[in-house]
């Protein structure tokens, strides 16, 4: 059975992988020139930098909870993975360094805030214990849409017994567990910026399962988070390698134009050129509106495509990516800080959150000798509308590249002072520069699904012959989230029995 797969984000890698495991035969077609999708690296002037995701936790250990892991392992691939246990904060409070963990965090609490809010962490921590239990008592990796699902979800029924009742509220947005707990203003903070990295949405419209999962992997005893030795492409690669050894084949520079529809299923893609592919089954990585282009609009239900059409979206990004001289820089450089200029703006208000990330810190591979490898960015919080219709080759669209750039510049003074006398290599990515290059639609972190009042849908549509996956689709935005979408969508094709056995070698 042949499936063609739009799109090399980490979801669609994540089903090609497991699909050419299940002994399909697999085509992932790429628009852009390098794999990876907003997870992709690049090569610039010998420095090599994340276009994207830099924050990665619960995958350089097997067995693990976090979906990724469980497709790595499912397709017997995996990359070098580097540890750390602080980040450093700038935030209205003062200059911290917070360790993961829940002890660490503590003593955080302690310091900043006195014994009464540390109390309220703890109380918090015992209420979420059973809603951790129950985010992971069926693993992503057993899940499918279809009726094979009676026997590998079946295989967890007791543990989905014993939590029943916790996982039914887990839909729900997290601010409902949040208020009846925290009263401290900094732990509410804290928790709105957390929510925001993890859905593009505060506490009020991140599900309680997302939170759960997190407390599950950050806050228990021993904890580290990862990174890819080689940077995200380090395990771009290892998802390629997954379905490469299958014979499965990655059409780079494939930028699909059209989903073919004959007899009212979908049995290929037409590319820019007008070479066409066919096959079985159609798997969409592409973004649900950017997905709804490419199908003839009289193939699918009005109702369908209107209520996708309406999906809400988060707003767009600003990277900026510097290539510096390290010589004489300070010693105790983090790999990650984030920057919060005014809790009162609200989280998500625009170049109010800076994440900043220093990977050559632990891989000195990034960067030519004697430099660093930087990459900082405001995650899903950039307005695309400031961006609409400015010619890239303009002075205008120059002029603004620098002005909104000037808050991630600020933020990183905070960690290095003379960054700006440093720095060799400047590149500056807006909204615009994620729609032409992620063909993403206006630029979009993903849908701003608000947990309670929408769920993602899953995998199937109603075009026979056409599924989909990634961050339109369940469970949702986020790293080990899509990969979970990929693995549904492959297990939801996959026969049972290997279905099965697959479950076997990764729980």
């Amino acid at each position: 059975m042949e499936v063609i797969i739009i799109g090399s984000g980490i979801g669609g890698l994540s089903c090609a992988g497991l699909l050419a495991r299940y002994g399909f035969k697999v085509t992932v077609c790429e628009s852009h020139s390098i794999a990876g999708g907003a997870a992709h690296s690049f090569n610039y002037k010998g420095y090599k930098f994340d276009s994207g995701p830099s924050l990665y936790s619960g995958l350089s250990y097997s067995p693990s909870n976090n979906p990724l892991r469980q497709v790595l392992d499912g397709i017997g691939e995996d990359c070098e993975w580097a540890t750390y246990d602080t980040w450093g904060c700038f935030l209205p409070e003062g200059d911290l360094k917070v360790a993961v963990g829940a002890e660490q965090f503590c003593e955080v609490l302690l310091r900043l805030r006195g014994e009464k809010a540390v109390k309220e962490w703890r109380e918090l921590q015992r209420v979420m214990a059973p809603y951790a239990d129950a985010a992971v008592a069926i693993p992503s990796a057993a899940l499918r849409f279809d009726l094979g699902a009676v026997k590998t979800v079946g295989k967890f029924a007791p543990s989905l017994v014993k939590h029943f009742f916790n996982v039914t509220k887990l839909t729900g947005p997290f601010s409902s567990i949040m208020d009846r707990v925290v009263t401290d203003p900094f732990i509410r903070n804290w928790l709105n910026m957390l929510c925001f990295l993890l859905s593009g949405l505060p506490a009020s419209g991140t599900s309680a399962a997302e939170v759960a999962f997190m407390f599950a992997d950050w806050y228990r005893r021993g904890v580290k988070l990862d990174y890819p030795v080689g940077g995200s492409g380090a395990l771009v690669d290892a998802l390629v390698r997954g379905f490469e050894k299958h014979d499965g084949k990655l059409l780079l520079r494939s930028h699909v134009e059209e989903i073919i529809v004959e007899n009212n299923r979908a049995v290929g893609v037409k590319l820019r050129g007008g070479k066409e592919l066919r096959a079985n089954t159609v798997i969409s990585n592409a973004s649900v509106w950017d997905t709804l282009k490419l199908i003839p609009k009289d193939s699918v239900p009005q109702q369908f495509f209107e209520q996708r059409q309406a999906t809400p979206e988060c707003e767009s990004f600003m990277h900026l990516h510097l290539g510096i001289d390290a010589s004489n820089i300070r010693s105790d450089l983090q790999c990650h800080y984030i920057f919060v200029k005014d809790w009162e703006l609200g989280i998500t208000a625009p170049q109010n959150l800076v994440l900043i990330s220093i990977p050559s810190v632990m891989d000195s591979s990034l960067a030519p000798p004697g430099k660093h490898s930087i990459h900082v960015y405001t995650p899903g919080s950039e307005p695309y509308d400031l961006w609409q219709g400015m010619d890239r080759n303009s002075k205008e669209y120059l002029e603004q590249k620098q002005k909104r750039a000037e808050i991630m510049w600020e933020a990183l003074e905070k960690v290095i002072p003379d960054i700006r006398d440093r720095t060799e290599v400047t590149l500056i990515g807006t909204p615009l520069t994620h729609e032409r290059y992620l063909r993403r639609n206006r630029g979009s972190y993903g849908p701003a699904i608000r947990a309670g009042s929408g769920l993602f849908p899953g995998s199937n549509t109603p075009l026979k012959g056409l599924m989909c996956c990634g961050d339109s689709t369940f469970p949702g935005i986020a790293l080990p989230a899509v990969a979970a979408s990929g693995m549904i969508a492959a297990n939801t094709l996959a026969p049972v029995g290997k279905h099965l056995k697959m479950l076997e070698e990764v729980i």
